[in-house]
């Protein structure tokens, strides 16, 4: 692998179009540092805060003196590196919040526990942390998991926003379920658009026991067969992620393999290419981040491209107080996408809230889920992180406009 990094912040310009089309009015990220309200606008009239009584606890009896921030995700296990980057950046989000004194004057208490990525675990972690008081959620990192949390949440209808779970299902359970990242379908999509036009031997590999990989991939498939493209296919599932040189074999003849798949497995695959003498350009999705450090140290030339939401080596002035702020805390580590969401999703919720005007640390969370829904969904409510521009519609979705990273 090259030292050299080169980050492609192209905005893309394709068939999807209509779905990112709310970006069009987004401001720039030209301040220097999150603001529980920076980025955002005023509710729309249509949003009567006066219609929300947060004096009423309802059945909810937890007793807190903050308000209670709980999510789960894997802190252990293979994808744990997913899990602790959403961690470390939600907690530095809070810290930031609580110290320019918390929403409407009351601190938040960040409460994340380890799901394993196995939905059963997190939805046993849902019911513990309710127990605990959670009032308002980051769902859990996995799509697996967050469908299950996210069944918890209709019943009770705490609002969450994962930062990560990409799957179309984990926001359809739940009316209070929102995310901050892309959706599979959106990535899929795009990247067929941008293969078709750029090669002509496609190749993929994808894992068919999960639902991230499984459902970017089946959005590619389904954009492929309306473009009339060929392509030739490889699977694997969980059971047998590990040896991937009979797909690569398979596509030894393919100018580029498209893999939506985390970046764990996709080291494994370029090492193989390597191996192999298969040069073809590995286009990937967001779970390739961290891909960079899975092949420290290894001889992989293959261009490695995938699709993202943020750059750590953007110029603007936020992302560059975000990243000095987290390499301040975490030793000198470099956000990945994962973190950047979730500091975009903490600061999402103190916004919201501020501007529905809660203070009541007691109140019950389906009071808070409520306003934070017509808030969100409302059409001048928007804001501006270190992930670009972002607005919600009433399926819980986010438009933000991507950006491609290239490794070579």
């Amino acid at each position: 692998m090259k030292k050299i990094t080169k980050l492609l912040a192209v905005v893309l310009c394709f068939a999807l179009i209509a779905a990112f089309a709310a970006c069009a009015g987004k401001t720039n990220n030209e301040s220097t540092a999150p603001d529980a309200s920076d980025g955002a606008s005023t509710p729309d009239a249509t949003v009567n805060i006066g219609d929300f009584d947060f004096t009423k606890t309802g059945e909810f009896t937890a007793e807190n003196t903050k308000f209670v921030l709980g999510a789960t995700g894997p802190l252990t296990g293979d994808a744990s590196s997913y899990g602790i980057s959403v961690q470390k950046g939600a907690t530095l989000a809070v810290e930031e919040i609580n110290a320019k004194g918390g929403v409407n004057g009351k601190e938040i208490e960040f409460v994340m526990l380890d799901d394993e990525a196995d939905a059963t675990k997190a939805g046993n972690a849902y019911d513990q942390l309710f127990e605990q008081g959670m009032q308002i959620s980051l769902g859990s990192v996995t799509s697996g998991s967050c469908e299950q949390f996210a069944s918890r949440t209709a019943e009770d209808g705490v609002f969450a926003i994962t930062p990560s779970a990409s799957a179309a299902n984990v926001i359809a359970a739940s009316d209070t379920m929102f995310r901050i990242c892309f959706g599979d379908p959106d990535q899929g999509v795009l990247a067929a658009e941008e293969l078709t036009k750029n090669y002509s031997n496609i190749g993929a590999i994808y894992d068919n026991s999960d639902p991230y990989s499984s459902g970017i991939y089946d959005a590619f498939k389904a954009k492929m067969a309306e473009l009339g493209t060929e392509y030739t296919e490889q699977t694997f599932d969980k059971e047998n992620n590990k040896d991937f040189s009979t797909q690569v074999e398979a596509l030894k003849d393919c100018d580029v393999i498209f893999m939506p798949i985390y970046y764990t497995q996709a080291g494994l695959i370029a090492k193989a290419c390597q191996a192999k003498g298969v040069n073809a350009v590995l286009y990937g999705c967001d779970g390739f981040d961290g891909i960079k450090g899975q092949l420290e140290g290894a001889d992989v030339s293959n261009k490695i491209m995938y699709i993202t939401p943020f750059d750590a080596a953007a110029e603007d002035e936020k992302t560059k107080a975000f990243v000095d702020a987290f390499g301040g805390k975490y030793d000198g580590e470099i956000p990945d996408q994962f973190a950047a969401d979730a500091y975009d999703a903490v600061y999402v919720l103190a916004t919201a809230m501020e501007q529905i005007g809660v203070d009541n640390v007691t109140v019950a969370p389906d009071a808070i889920g409520e306003a934070l829904v017509a808030t969100l969904t409302s059409s001048s409510f928007q804001y501006t992180g270190v992930t670009g521009g972002m607005t919600w519609d009433s399926t819980g979705a986010c438009t933000k406009v991507p950006v491609v990273v290239e490794l070579n």
